[in-house]
């Protein structure tokens, strides 16, 4: 296996807007709630675009094709919310980050992260776990970026 390409990472606090769904692909049910909500507003386009954080929440469970998953867009101090997304504020904190491409690749990326922290002088630290989309809506899954956030500490 080749070294991994790993940066540690400290993550500010934020403020998010978040989407959460519940079903067998809940990535696609959640991104059309934040999408919905989003795109109107001119916050996709931005010239500085929002940073989209998401995760597993709950993770998949044996025996059941259904899972959650929530994704979360910084915002600023002063945009409200509607419909089913809500307001979330994250405490921020470190990170051991890697690069993935392709969503086939996920889980996989996920398993050498946890082998790298297993081997590194930092341990597993209680924050969210997290992946930040890198690439814009619409590409193709084989070639979109995500950066996986695996919560550490000295």
């Amino acid at each position: 296996m080749n070294e991994m390409d790993v940066r540690i990472v400290e993550l500010p606090r934020m403020r998010m807007a978040s989407a959460w769904a519940f079903s067998d692909s809940p990535e696609i049910a959640a991104w059309e709630l934040l999408h919905s909500w989003a795109e109107p507003l001119g916050y996709l386009t931005k010239s500085e675009p929002p940073r989209i954080f998401g995760y597993n929440n709950p993770n998949p469970s044996p025996g059941s094709p259904n899972y959650g998953y929530e994704y979360w867009m910084t915002i600023d101090e002063n945009t409200p919310v509607a419909g089913d997304l809500r307001i979330h504020e994250f405490g921020g904190g470190m990170y051991a980050v890697t690069r993935c491409i392709g969503i086939p690749a996920i889980t996989q990326t996920w398993k050498q992260l946890v082998v790298w922290l297993q081997k590194s002088k930092y341990r597993k630290a209680h924050h969210q776990w997290l992946e930040e989309h890198i690439s814009p809506c619409g590409t193709p899954f084989d070639q979109f970026v995500i950066d996986l956030y695996l919560p550490i500490t000295e």
